[in-house]
């Protein structure tokens, strides 16, 4: 493997998304049974039904309420 092959392996890996898309999915709000959607940027599910956004961290969701952050109108 040459420096090149490297760098460019290095790059791919740190352009993946820490979080699976295809997982979404099959993840609900655990306190409305409603569709999440996810803020790439903010590394986030957001549940507008129940006004929270639950964290991901390390590519693992974080789906307790005690973690997630509020998010106001």
């Amino acid at each position: 493997m040459t420096d090149e092959d490297e760098k460019a392996g290095a790059q791919s890996a740190s352009a993946r998304p820490l979080f699976a898309r295809q997982m979404l999915e099959a993840l609900v709000c655990p306190l409305t049974q409603t569709v999440l959607s996810y803020d790439a940027e903010a590394q986030e599910l957001i549940s507008n039904a129940a006004h929270l956004a639950f964290p991901i961290r390390g590519g693992i969701p974080i789906l307790l309420e005690d973690e997630a952050r509020r998010i106001d109108d």
